[in-house]
């Protein structure tokens, strides 16, 4: 609001607050209402359920892992009997928040062959080969005209003679 509409707003604001509707309750009500929630399309497609749930466990488990490092860290730096341990699981806990990571992938290779993969219509590789096929498609059915002709004309002559 710049300082003309606060002046202009300022006369209605005193003729409202004779008739005992209050300042600050006018200007309220003179503001637009706007919806506290707007949906806006999603960028993305939403990721299949099981590819969902391995990230989020790779998640957890990786999560667990940093905890456990910097626990083991700490322990190491403050001389504790119980760093060796923790040092030790750490080594685990990294192999299996590996293999939680390489679990996403499998998951996600998984269900795009199962499932087919989704390819977006401007991709230019897809293009290239809709276009060979319509010279494809174009070529043969040339030349199934081309012996189409010839049959017919073969027809002709014999009918003829």
């Amino acid at each position: 609001m710049d300082t003309q509409e606060r002046r202009d707003a300022a006369e209605p604001a005193e003729a409202g607050a004779a008739e005992g509707v209050g300042e600050w309750e006018w200007e309220w009500a003179a503001v637009p209402r706007r919806p506290l929630w707007v949906e806006e399309p999603a960028l993305r497609r939403r990721m299949p359920d099981p590819v969902r749930t391995a990230a989020v466990r790779a998640v957890l488990i990786m999560s667990l892992t940093v905890i456990l490092a910097m626990v083991a860290f700490l322990t190491a730096l403050a001389g504790s009997w119980l760093s060796f341990p923790m040092v030790l699981s750490g080594v685990a806990s990294t192999v299996v928040a590996t293999w939680s990571v390489l679990d996403v992938w499998v998951t996600r290779q998984v269900w795009n062959q199962r499932n087919g993969v989704v390819s977006m219509p401007s991709s230019s590789a897809r293009q290239l080969r809709r276009e060979r096929r319509w010279a494809r498609r174009a070529a043969r059915a040339a030349q199934r005209e081309a012996s189409r002709i010839r049959r017919g004309s073969a027809d002709r002559r014999l009918s003829r003679a």
